[in-house]
C-alpha cells in the first residue's frame, strides 16, 4: 500500500556549521491545517535522483510539533544524493514527505532521563526539549532532571549550541554537558567521548539517592509491564556510538527496556 505523501515547502534555511556544512530547515505543509507528531519522530523524504530513481531517505524531526511546521537538521555527506539535494534547496522549494514515523519517543510519564547525541544524532534531543521546556507553554519535565551528552569532534560541529546553553539558563533541571573528542586548546569545556561523563552521571546520581554501585543486573526474564525504571537513557547516532552508550548502560545493571536508541548507520 502506498504512503501518503505531502508537499513540504521550505521556508527558511539556515547554515548552522560552516565547517560541517550542516544546515537547518524550517518546513510548512502549507495544505494542512496541522501535523501532529511525538517528540522524537522522523520523517522520510522522497525525490527522483538524476538517474530516475525514486531515493526515500528518512531524517529526524529536530523541533516539538508546531501547528502544520517541522523542522530538520542535516548536514552534507560526500556523494550523499539526499541529503546534498536537501542542502542545496533554495528557500521557497517544496519536497515531498510522508510520515510521521518512529517509536524513538519519550516515555511518560517522564522520569530522570540521560539524553545522548553525536552529530545531528543531536535533532531528536532538541525535538525532545522543545516539548518538555517549551517557551510558551507549561512544563512537561514534572521537574525530572534531564541530562544532554552531546558529544562531537570539534567545537565547529555543535550544533544548536546556543540554544542548549539558553535553555539550560532558562530551566534549572535541564543540564548541557557538550564533549569534545578533539578539542582545540582553547576549549574551555568537557573533553573524551560521551561515555566518560555519562559514567559521572550515573555514579553521582546513584550516590546522591543512595543507591549502590554497580547495581545489581536486571533479570532479563522479568516482563517490562511488572517493572518500573525511575530513569531512561535516549541515545542517538552512529552504531559503534550507541553501542558503546548500550554497553555503559547495561554494566550498570540497567534493563535494556530503559536504554531506547535509534541509529542513523
Amino acid at each position: 500500500m502506498a504512503r501518503e505523501l505531502y508537499t513540504a515547502r521550505l521556508e527558511r534555511k539556515i547554515c548552522i556549521s560552516e565547517v560541517a556544512q550542516c544546515y537547518h530547515f524550517d518546513f510548512v505543509l502549507d495544505s494542512m491545517a496541522s501535523f501532529p507528531f511525538a517528540a522524537g519522530q522522523f520523517i522520510s523524504a522522497v525525490a527522483t535522483d538524476k538517474n530516475g530513481k525514486q531515493q526515500t531517505r528518512a531524517y529526524s524531526i529536530s523541533s516539538a510539533a508546531s501547528v502544520n511546521r517541522f523542522e530538520l537538521c542535516v548536514n552534507r555527506v560526500e556523494n550523499g544524493f539526499f541529503s546534498n539535494y536537501l542542502c542545496d534547496l533554495p528557500d521557497g522549494a517544496t519536497i515531498q514527505i510522508h510520515g510521521p514515523h518512529g517509536h524513538f519517543v519519550l516515555h511518560e510519564p517522564v522520569t530522570d532521563s540521560i539524553l545522548v547525541g553525536t552529530g545531528t544524532g543531536v535533532a531528536p534531543m532538541r525535538s525532545y526539549t522543545q516539548w518538555l521546556f517549551p517557551e510558551n507553554g507549561p512544563d512537561r519535565s514534572g521537574g525530572k532532571e534531564i541530562w544532554l551528552v552531546y558529544g562531537t569532534r570539534y567545537e565547529t560541529d555543535i550544533y544548536y549550541h546556543e540554544y542548549f546553553e539558553a535553555l539550560e539558563q532558562r530551566v534549572a533541571n535541564f543540564h548541557y554537558l557538550p564533549t569534545l573528542s578533539r578539542a582545540q586548546d582553547s576549549w574551555p569545556g568537557l573533553r573524551g567521548h560521551v561515555q566518560v561523563h555519562i559514567a559521572k552521571i550515573v555514579e553521582e546520581r546513584a550516590a546522591r539517592l543512595g543507591l549502590p554501585l554497580p547495581a545489581p543486573a536486571a533479570d532479563p526474564p522479568a516482563p517490562a509491564a511488572d517493572t518500573q525504571f525511575d530513569i531512561y537513557t535516549y541515545i542517538c547516532g552512529l552504531n559503534f556510538m550507541v553501542a558503546g552508550v548500550r554497553e555503559l548502560m547495561t554494566g550498570y545493571g540497567w534493563h535494556k527496556k530503559q536504554i531506547v536508541f535509534e541509529r542513523y548507520d
